[in-house]
């Protein structure tokens, strides 16, 4: 990938091989744009769009991944990324969300985007709020209330309140099972 982006010109100023490695290679170099892969070792690229939104507010993340999820690219435009490519789009597609996103706009792949939009039209999906989104997913990985709590700087009876309204929006009975619709 980046011997392409280089022969059409783009300056590659690092690679990474796994998501804790990309997100220091972002704050030591603060690159216009960082091509991210969603799913990386030791920190997906949510995470590591979480971490440069912090040290290097400036760059904008462009995630690339094979996975169209619209539940994926709601979550990483809330965590902060400025693209979502799929891996499967043509090189012409890549160089646009390059140059869109190193210019300050917003990127989504058209297949995803069209997606979504025909989903939303057809409001099949309960809208649950990015905080909501934030403590299930903590939940997924394992942690307790107390964790989450500690991790999302709110109080565990704060994190009960968005586990209940989630399950009621997602139309859940239990709390594994709000976790596993809304993953």
């Amino acid at each position: 990938m980046c011997d392409l982006l280089e022969e059409h010109g783009v300056a590659v100023v690092g690679r990474a091989r796994e998501g804790e490695e990309a997100a220091a290679l972002i704050r030591l170099h603060k690159p216009s744009v960082a091509l991210i892969d969603l799913r990386m070792l030791r920190l997906n690229g949510i995470e590591v769009t979480r971490r440069a939104q912090r040290t290097s507010p400036g760059t904008g993340i462009l995630l690339y991944t094979a996975f169209g999820e619209g539940t994926l690219l709601t979550e990483a435009l809330d965590a902060g990324a400025r693209g979502f490519l799929l891996k499967e789009a043509p090189l012409d597609d890549l160089m646009r969300a390059v140059e869109t996103v190193s210019g300050g706009g917003l990127y989504v792949d058209p297949v995803l985007a069209g997606a979504m939009a025909s989903e939303q039209s057809g409001d099949r999906e309960p809208t649950i709020t990015q905080r909501e989104r934030e403590v299930l997913r903590l939940l997924a990985d394992g942690h307790s209330n107390e964790e989450i709590g500690r991790r999302l700087f709110i109080s565990p009876e704060t994190v009960r309140t968005h586990v209940r309204k989630a399950m009621e929006k997602l139309g859940a009975d239990t709390r594994t099972q709000a976790v596993a619709k809304a993953l």
